[in-house]
């Protein structure tokens, strides 16, 4: 994919967020929500390298991000936060829970760490039923510190088992700054302990993201055993929407904006020939497309509250 479709795909998640941000501070969207702005070059290079007819991923709660990349479509994840029959579960998984398993994206899981297991039991379940299907644990930096997740690469590793362990290391775990949390920064030098291959990335550059994690996907789809990637990024927003920030130094998020994915993409583009016109012609349809998706969902109805017991397994 070209870095223009990337540009698109990266803008569109962009625009999401923000709509979402816009739609819970006047309370038609409630709850906890995070938003992933900064982080989108993660989620579109990761598609990218992926096979989607097959593969699955299991992201964390800061999840709309990875659904709209991996295919579903802007309408079906707003009504879902906005609660409507029409969201991708029906309105009940909310912003913390919702799945969209026709388009690769397994469920989000407000459990730190949790989705590490959880995909490695897919791949598990590749190895017995020749699907060739690769899983992948998207999670962030601080979840490497989480029992589950040692347990999770561990089993994988000694199984050989298909799976990618992809760390959106934004240099925050929720509001602790990673390195007050491990005693070295280079969280990608873990996979050496488990004998699995590992590697650090740029995290803004979707082309590398696509790249890091097709090569990966080859490697475990090829019996070769799990592989943890590192994707280097920040986040432009709080850890929740309501979040302060107050732990984060004065001028941080103006320095690191510079250089964000779409900002990098632009200047990329700009030097590549591609004209103005072009990129505000991109902009326009994506603007068009969220304000039809957000004012649809809005009419949508609201999920009936007298079949909340229903689709529950315990």
């Amino acid at each position: 994919m070209p870095l223009l479709a990337h540009y698109r795909e990266m803008y569109r998640i962009r625009v999401l967020e923000n709509e979402i941000l816009r739609l819970r501070k006047i309370e038609e969207v409630v709850g906890s929500v995070h938003l992933c702005n900064g982080q989108e070059a993660i989620y579109v290079g990761a598609a990218a390298g992926l096979d989607l007819s097959r593969d699955a991923v299991f992201p964390t709660y800061r999840g709309h991000g990875w659904a709209l990349a991996l295919g579903a479509s802007m309408h079906s994840i707003l009504a879902e936060l906005l609660g409507r029959t029409t969201g991708a579960n029906g309105g009940r998984g909310g912003s913390a829970y919702f799945s969209t398993p026709k388009t690769a994206m397994y469920g989000e899981n407000s459990i730190v760490g949790a989705g590490a297991p959880i995909a490695a039991g897919a791949a598990l379940a590749a190895s017995f039923d020749g699907s060739g299907r690769v899983a992948v644990a998207a999670f962030g930096d601080g979840a490497l510190n989480q029992g589950a997740v040692h347990e999770a690469m561990n089993f994988a590793a000694i199984r050989q088992l298909p799976v990618i362990f992809l760390v959106e290391n934004n240099h925050y775990s929720e509001m602790t700054p990673i390195a007050e949390m491990v005693k070295n920064p280079l969280l990608f030098k873990r996979a050496a302990a488990y004998g699995i291959t590992g590697a650090r990335i740029d995290g803004n550059d979707p082309i590398a993201v696509a790249d890091a994690v097709a090569r990966a996907a080859e490697h475990a789809r090829a019996g070769k055993g799990p592989v943890l990637l590192e994707a280097m990024t920040q986040r432009l927003v709080g850890h929740y929407i309501g979040d302060a920030q107050q732990y984060r130094p004065a001028g941080e998020v103006d320095a690191v904006s510079v250089d964000e994915p779409l900002v990098r993409a632009v200047r990329a583009l700009t030097e590549k020939g591609v004209a103005s016109q072009e990129l505000d012609a991109i902009l326009a349809a994506v603007d068009a497309e969220l304000v039809a998706a957000s004012q649809t969902a809005l009419a949508d109805p609201l999920a009936d509250p007298n079949t909340v017991l229903e689709h529950l397994y315990a």
